[in-house]
């Protein structure tokens, strides 16, 4: 090794102890702070899912039937997600399937509601998507068990980690595709809206959105797969659902079980991404 290289590699930053002391600070004075916020996750998820349990599975076998078929107005896509649900309860993986559906769904929820803001914001300060680049940038390319560590050690085990887990994954897309779509409004729109003397607050809603709502159900959809991709991780921090089986199959080379749980995900995967892509149609 040459003498600059041995240099460098004998005077180590050290990242990992900084880290480790931050969180640390973190444990110690606000864990408090953290409890109730995983407390909270937990319950409400939790209530959610025995809500949903509690009804009969056909039952929801036909609601869901009934929105995807009403969305889109198509019968095909009505049929194909009643037997693909019916399909998973005769996999044996209903409850499973049912709590990555709320998982899902809140992750996604809470992540479009924090992503399209951000991204509206962006679009109109340009000094803060400059900002907001790296960060998204860290969240997307970040391997998930180097971040699964800290929330383990701030949230503990359970759901909660399991949905921030799985926000920090999915945030950065409606961020970005927000800003693609406010940004990609032809001017001569916002000019025709601007010379009718429209404040900053109409063109946003009657001009902005509007125009760029495609583009927004687009990272929707890529929010609600980006969710459904972390099952398997959100389950090795305590999550139950779809990937719960499948780690257990990962660690007994149960293949049945392996395929069988693979096969629901598969499943509940293609029912919602066409769900979606139908409502991003629609919004065009």
């Amino acid at each position: 090794m040459d003498p600059i290289t041995q240099i460098i590699a004998t005077h180590k930053v050290p990242v990992g102890t900084w880290g480790k002391l931050f969180f640390d600070y973190l444990t110690t004075n606000f864990a408090w702070f953290f409890n109730g916020i995983a407390q909270s996750l937990t319950r409400t998820l939790e209530g959610a899912i025995h809500l949903v349990l509690a009804a009969p599975p056909i039952v929801v076998v036909l609601s869901a039937s009934f929105f995807a078929w009403y969305l889109p107005r198509s019968i095909k896509l009505g049929l194909a997600t009643a037997v693909g649900l019916l399909f998973i309860i005769n996999l044996g993986f209903w409850k499973e399937t049912i709590e990555t559906l709320v998982l899902v769904t809140a992750s996604t929820a809470v992540s479009m509601a924090i992503g399209v803001p951000l991204g509206i914001a962006a679009a109109h300060r340009p000094w803060l998507f400059h900002v907001l680049r790296p960060i998204l940038d860290l969240m997307q390319t970040m391997p998930t068990f180097v971040y699964l560590v800290p929330v383990l050690v701030l949230f503990g085990l359970g759901l909660a980690p399991g949905i921030i887990a799985t926000m920090i994954f999915a945030i950065p897309a409606p961020v970005r595709l927000t800003h693609l779509g406010i940004t990609s409004v032809p001017k001569q729109m916002i000019e025709a809206g601007e010379s009718f003397g429209a404040t900053k607050r109409q063109l946003l809603w009657k001009v902005e959105l509007p125009a760029a709502m495609p583009t927004i159900m687009a990272g929707l959809t890529q929010c609600i797969m980006l969710s459904l991709s972390m099952v398997v991780i959100a389950a090795l921090v305590g999550a139950n659902g779809l990937g719960k089986p499948a780690v257990r199959a990962l660690n007994s080379l149960n293949i049945p079980m392996g395929l069988e749980s693979g096969l629901a995900i598969v499943v509940l995967a293609i029912i919602l991404d066409r769900v979606c892509r139908f409502g991003e149609r629609r919004a065009a």
